[in-house]
C-alpha cells in the first residue's frame, strides 16, 4: 500500500478547494461525515477567505452553501483554547444573524453545520468525532419534543433537531491511525496528510490527485513550507507560554505556603526571622514584613 505526503487540509482549504473544480473533495468529505450525499452550491465569505497578514494565523474556515441551502462551516484549529466551544456557538449565532433578512420571518432562520477539525484536545472525553444537536426533553414525561405536523411543513424538516445549529468536533490527534470505515480514511488524512492505495472514501481519491505536493510550483511550495513553518513557531509560542504559566503558578504556590507556615511560626513567638527565613526559603526581610 503506497502513501505521498499530501498538501495538509487546511493551505488546500486556503488555496484549492476555493476552486469549483474541486468542490468534489470537500463534497466527499462532507458526505462521509454527515452520512448522506452532500452536493455544494457556492462558496460564501467568510473570515478564512480573506487574503490578508491573518493568513499567518493557525485558525482556517471555509463557509459553504449545500442544495439543501443549509451553510456549513468547516473550521481547522492548532492552538489551544479553552473557550473554543462558547466561540463556535458566536460563530454559528453570527452566522444565522448573517443570513437573515430584516423582511424574513424566523422560519427562514438558515440550518447551520458546524464542523470543526481540532488539533488539540478539547475538553474530556474517549472518541476522537463528537455531533452535538439540539433537543427537548419534557421534565415529568421524559418524552422528547417533536415537530407538529404544520412545522414539519413549515420547516421542511421531519425532526425538531434538524431546524437547530449542529456541532461536530473531529479531534484529529486522538485517532489512533486505523481507518474502520471511511470516514476514518478522510480523518487519517487529517492527521498524517497521507492517504493509503486502498482508501475508497467519497471524494478521497481525488484529493490524492489534487493535493499532491510536487503539483505545487515553486513559488506555491516555498508559501506553503513558509506557512507550515508559521504553524510550527505558533505552536511552539503556546506551548512556552503554557509551561511558563504552570511555572508560574507552581512558584506562586510555593511562595503561598512558605509565607502560611512563616506566620504559623510567628504567632507562637519562639523564633527569630533568620530562623524563621532559614526554615521556609523566605528572606529575613519578608518575615519583618509579615510580622508588621
Amino acid at each position: 500500500m503506497s502513501r505521498r505526503k499530501l498538501i495538509s487540509f487546511d493551505w488546500a482549504m486556503k488555496k484549492l478547494l476555493r476552486s469549483k473544480a474541486n468542490f468534489e473533495i470537500l463534497e466527499g468529505f462532507l458526505s462521509e461525515l454527515l452520512m448522506e450525499n452532500v452536493r455544494i452550491l457556492e462558496l460564501l465569505e467568510s473570515e478564512g477567505n480573506k487574503e490578508d497578514a491573518r493568513d499567518k494565523f493557525n485558525r482556517v474556515d471555509l463557509k459553504v452553501k449545500n442544495e439543501k441551502e443549509e451553510l456549513i462551516i468547516i473550521e481547522v484549529q492548532y492552538e489551544r483554547e479553552f473557550d473554543y466551544l462558547q466561540r463556535i456557538l458566536f460563530g454559528t449565532s453570527k452566522v444565522i444573524t448573517e443570513h437573515l433578512h430584516e423582511s424574513n420571518p424566523y422560519s427562514k432562520v438558515a440550518k447551520v453545520i458546524s464542523i470543526n477539525i481540532l488539533y488539540f484536545d478539547l475538553g474530556h472525553g474517549d472518541d476522537y468525532v463528537y455531533h452535538g444537536t439540539t433537543s427537548f426533553r419534557g421534565l415529568h414525561e421524559q418524552d422528547v419534543l417533536q415537530l407538529s405536523d404544520e412545522q414539519q411543513e413549515l420547516y421542511g424538516k421531519d425532526k425538531l433537531h434538524e431546524i437547530f445549529p449542529e456541532y461536530y468536533l473531529i479531534k484529529v490527534n486522538k485517532f489512533d491511525d486505523i481507518a474502520k470505515d471511511t470516514l476514518d480514511e478522510w480523518i487519517y488524512f487529517l492527521k498524517n496528510e497521507e492517504i493509503k492505495s486502498d482508501f475508497k472514501a467519497k471524494g478521497i481519491k481525488k484529493a490524492k490527485q489534487e493535493l499532491d505536493i510536487l503539483k505545487l510550483s515553486d513559488e506555491e511550495r516555498r508559501a506553503y513550507e513558509r506557512y507550515q513553518d508559521d504553524l510550527h513557531y505558533q505552536a511552539s509560542m503556546v506551548e512556552s507560554t503554557y509551561t511558563a504559566g504552570i511555572n508560574k503558578g507552581a512558584k506562586q504556590g510555593e511562595q503561598r505556603k512558605a509565607v502560611e507556615i512563616a506566620l504559623k511560626i510567628i504567632n507562637k513567638g519562639v523564633l527569630d526571622d533568620n530562623e524563621i527565613a532559614e526554615m521556609t526559603g523566605l528572606t529575613a526581610g519578608e518575615v519583618g514584613d509579615l510580622r508588621k
